[in-house]
């Protein structure tokens, strides 16, 4: 029996489930029947999603989360435990966009991408990890990076410094639980460009000069509906990554080779990094 048939009968929790990547993960966990557990802020999209899932067979639960607020997360830790059991798997998938200037961001805009982006991450670990790890079972924790970081671009600071943060804790969680949970997997998912709304809702400042803000959202948008995979790939691609016990599960592994080899040249060398052309 490979570890993916084993997940059968097991809980999922997905946060983010609302659409886009996490409403892929949360249909998969279905069809691998698992109970499915979606946490989505967004409460019209949840209602939609839950019934999306609900279509596979799987036994499926809707939490009203707002994973900015740690309560919020301790709710849907509770929730999920007295309704399921044991939690299997946690996907921190939850994420948001905002593209502009790094100086047109008001304070609390910037602050909300890390609410959502990295806190959201931490929050479901501290909420979910004990209890997770107090199973003598295998069990799994996802956190939905991107290849932003392990990269820098212009009008998108906030975006990549809260996946770079979001990395730096997955690296650190993986250290910590072969110490205290050794039956814990840790994965960080770094895709590229997936097929979601992520650009469709993200906010915009700045003004419309050649080169600015807009064009990059435009460029970014047209990339995205040209170019992306399909949520249920990248469900496919983590599920399979998760189940063979990698670290990283990389849905464009040639994109993030490029990202990531520029990268180690550029602290290799102190280089300064570069713009890219969006066309």
């Amino acid at each position: 029996m490979s570890a993916l048939d084993e997940l059968a009968g097991r809980t999922a929790v997905v946060t983010g489930a609302g659409s886009g990547i996490g409403l892929g993960l949360a249909v998969h966990a279905g069809t691998l029947g698992m109970n499915v557990v979606l946490a989505e802020l967004d409460e019209e999209r949840l209602e939609a999603a839950v019934a999306t899932v609900r279509a596979t067979g799987a036994r499926v639960l809707g939490v009203p989360t707002d994973v900015g607020d740690p309560t919020s997360v301790e709710d849907l830790a509770q929730t999920a435990y007295a309704t399921f059991g044991d939690v299997a798997v946690l996907i921190n998938n939850a994420g948001i966009e905002a593209v502009g200037h790094v100086w047109d961001f008001e304070p609390e805009r910037w602050s909300r991408m890390m609410r959502v982006n990295t806190d959201g991450a931490f929050h479901g670990i501290r909420s979910f990890v004990p209890r997770m790890g107090a199973s003598q079972q295998t069990s799994y924790v996802v956190n939905v990076a991107s290849v932003a970081a392990v990269s820098a671009g212009p009008f998108n600071a906030a975006y990549h410094a809260s996946k770079h943060a979001l990395l730096a804790l997955t690296e650190c969680l993986h250290l910590e639980s072969q110490i205290a949970f050794p039956q814990l997997q840790v994965s960080v998912v770094c895709p590229g460009s997936v097929t979601t709304r992520i650009f469709e809702d993200a906010s915009l400042s700045g003004d419309d000069e050649t080169g600015g803000p807009r064009q990059m959202l435009d460029y970014l948008r047209h990339m995205l509906s040209t170019e992306g995979l399909s949520p249920a790939e990248v469900a496919e691609i983590v599920f399979a990554g998760m189940a063979a016990g990698d670290f990283w599960i990389l849905p464009h592994p040639e994109q993030f080779a490029e990202l990531a080899g520029a990268r180690a040249e550029q602290l290799l060398h102190r280089r300064a990094p570069a713009l890219p052309v969006f066309e």
